[in-house]
């Protein structure tokens, strides 16, 4: 079972998709045939720091869970440069029709969060200085954005005061 399959995260993805699709994507419903299968691309436009490939895909899973599968060479963590192909998603065309703009939402900012932290880390490389995340982060999205911090290379702010805390008692 990984991090993903908590509770909340899922709740969350599906507050999203609610607020996104409502009562379902109107367009491909009268114009896309139910049995019709699809392939997207997730490409890369910039270098940068992968993060997210479980939530984008957990988007599509929650929507139906036996028709879509993402398929990547990468990891959460991996730098691509700008036109890598991130991966392919296969699946029933509508599914993949209304899911992709929040699995592309929340893709597309797990990736900057980490990419941003990646570059904050490498500029202070050799000094004792920490990149640390902060409580300020957006309701809704917390536990992923820390995840990005993570993921970039950042520390959590609160697991770093607990570990300090244990470290001196």
């Amino acid at each position: 079972m990984s991090w993903i399959d908590s509770g909340d995260i899922v709740a969350s993805i599906g507050e999203f998709l609610t607020e996104d699709i409502g009562r379902g994507d109107l367009t491909s419903q009268a114009t896309v045939p139910r049995d019709t299968r699809g392939t997207g691309r997730f490409i890369a436009k910039e270098k940068l720091v992968i993060c997210g490939l479980e939530i984008a895909e957990a988007v599509f899973f929650q929507l139906d869970p036996d028709s879509s599968e993402l398929e990547t060479p990468f990891s959460d963590g991996d730098e691509v440069e700008a036109g890598s192909m991130i991966g392919t998603l296969s699946g029933f065309a509508d599914v993949l029709l209304a899911g992709e703009r929040v699995a592309l939402n929340l893709l597309q900012r797990l990736c900057g969060i980490a990419t941003l932290t990646r570059e904050y880390v490498r500029a202070i490389e050799g000094t004792s200085a920490k990149i640390v995340d902060t409580r300020k982060t957006t309701p809704g999205l917390r536990m992923l954005e820390k995840y990005a911090v993570i993921t970039g290379g950042g520390k959590n702010l609160l697991e770093r005061f607990s570990s300090d805390r244990r470290a001196r008692h």
